[in-house]
């Protein structure tokens, strides 16, 4: 294995690994202390009532375990920089949202406009720091189509507006379900990780330290989770996808490799919508769909392999598209 490798994927992933896997026993009695535990719903599945008082916030753990190191090789990694602003940014709107709701005992946290609003803001400065420091131009590969790249002009910062704020929603949304998200994101996190070594940019190392953060986090987040991510990690995880695609050039692929979150949010809004023509029917047992499969009979930890092996599948279909 050549140097580049070790460094580039080995050391990242046993790297961040290890120090969640150090982080967990020491941040898991906090929150346990603090009292930041899950309240939920009681119209959903029942198992998960047995889940209230659980540790929430835990996404603390892993983004530690990737922001530490990630920022200190960020000075030779320039373009890792405008990532992890967005990552750490969607991460307090995140844990801002969480301490409303578990600790002032808010149920919603964050009004939606204010959530909206804070995101907004974060994406301009992510839009001014690519563009305006890095100069990064916002053409962006199309799948399936050699050397071709769409360009919109003007139109490509309202895109990337709609981009990341919907990426940072799908993926919050997608946080259901015991080690579900962490599950598929180390899937895509590898995708990207993979796609920035054959592009020759220099944010592969950071795709790296988020697989093994998420690796080192199921360990503690597997059903039957001792911890879950909450607002705190999902809106991160949704902020460094988005970020490192346009990075890319590649925030078309979202669309393929987030499979899932895609559905998830829209298995949501087709269904508020619907409920709201039809005065009160529903097109799902419940949403977003993760539940659905779960109220027709589907245990957690099928829900999980299924869905990570629907990514997979969906990977290997973004790989055929990128080259």
């Amino acid at each position: 294995m050549s140097i580049q490798l070790k460094a580039e994927i080995v050391l990242p992933v046993i790297f961040s690994l290890g120090l969640c896997i150090l982080l967990s026993p020491i941040i898991l009695p906090i929150l346990r202390k603090l009292k930041f535990g899950q309240t939920e719903r009681e119209d959903g599945p029942k198992s998960h009532l047995s889940k209230t008082g659980t540790p929430t916030m835990g996404g603390v753990i892993f983004l530690i375990a990737i922001l530490v190191p990630a920022f200190i090789f960020a000075k030779s990694h320039p373009s890792t920089m405008p990532v992890l602003i967005l990552t750490v940014g969607m991460g307090i709107i995140g844990f801002l949202d969480d301490y409303i709701k578990v600790v002032l005992k808010r149920s919603m946290g964050l009004r939606a406009w204010q959530k909206m609003l804070l995101q907004l803001i974060l994406t301009a400065i992510f839009a001014y720091y690519v563009t305006k420091i890095l100069h990064i131009d916002l053409a962006m590969k199309v799948p399936f189509m050699k050397d071709t790249y769409l360009d919109l002009g003007y139109f490509n910062i309202p895109l990337m507006f709609l981009v990341i704020v919907g990426t940072d929603n799908a993926t919050n949304l997608t946080d259901g379900v015991d080690g579900l998200l962490s599950s598929i994101t180390a899937v895509v996190a590898s995708f990207f990780g993979i796609c920035a070594l054959m592009k020759g940019s220099d944010v592969g190392p950071i795709c790296f330290l988020l697989l093994g953060g998420l690796l080192g986090f199921l360990i503690i987040n597997c059903h039957p989770a001792k911890v879950f991510m909450g607002d705190t990690g999902s809106l991160a995880i949704g902020g460094f996808l988005a970020g490192v695609a346009y990075v890319l050039h590649m925030p078309l692929f979202l669309v393929i490799v987030g499979l899932v979150y895609v559905i998830e949010a829209l298995s949501v809004m087709l269904q508020v919508g619907y409920f709201k023509l039809t005065h009160g029917k529903r097109i799902f047992r419940m949403a977003p769909i993760h539940h659905h499969f779960e109220l027709g009979g589907w245990s957690e930890e099928k829900v999980v392999t299924v869905f990570t092996i629907v990514t997979i599948l969906c990977c290997l279909i973004g790989f055929l598209g990128a080259w």
